[in-house]
């Protein structure tokens, strides 16, 4: 019951973090809160660790249950692909300002298309940042919870991905479309096929 639980939770905090996030929602909640909109985006970036704070106490409660058994391979794997996806995500915040991503600017949405660094490799540099380090920490802890946690993300990624990738055509238009037949979203292109 504990892990039915565990996967309940990351259902609900994907679903909000996606509901939260579309922006006919941002477009109803701004036309009902008027100038008290500015705050909505850091209350939406305060809720969401709050619940994610939640799930890993939650986590901590729940007996071990291992999958497999841990060695020094194991552990060396998952702290390598952990790190490796921490600096992919870290780096993926880079090309963003922080001011723009809380929303405290009233400036209107001009930032051009990001196509450089990684963002030339894959679409969602995030989202498989986050991948790597779940699957490293599946690695190193070898427990249920951690197959949980990788596997709900895995499910949720192809829906996160669809809502995000709408507000960007629609933002964007042709430019991501054409940036979106190019540019893998997750798993980076080491070949170049010809069509």
């Amino acid at each position: 019951m504990n892990y039915v639980l565990l996967g309940l939770s990351w259902a609900v905090f994907y679903s909000l973090h996606s509901f939260l996030a579309a922006t006919k929602i941002k477009r109803i909640l701004e036309g009902k809160l008027g100038n008290a909109y500015k705050w909505y985006r850091l209350a939406y970036m305060l809720v969401l660790p709050f619940l994610f704070f939640g799930i890993m106490i939650q986590t901590l409660l729940i007996p071990n249950t291992f999958l497999m058994t841990k060695s020094a391979l194991t552990d060396y794997l998952g702290y390598m692909i952990a790190g490796f996806g921490t600096i992919i995500a870290t780096k993926s915040y880079k090309k963003y300002s922080l001011k723009r991503f809380l929303e405290f600017t009233t400036a209107p949405l001009d930032e051009p298309l990001k196509t450089t660094g990684l963002y030339s490799k894959v679409r969602h540099p995030l989202y498989a940042g986050l991948i790597l380090i779940f699957l490293g920490y599946f690695l190193v802890a070898g427990t249920l919870s951690s197959a949980i946690h990788l596997g709900c993300l895995l499910l949720y990624l192809p829906f996160g991905i669809y809502f995000e990738e709408k507000n960007l055509v629609a933002q964007f238009g042709e430019a991501y479309q054409n940036y979106r037949s190019e540019v893998p979203a997750l798993i980076p292109r080491f070949w170049k096929g010809r069509a």
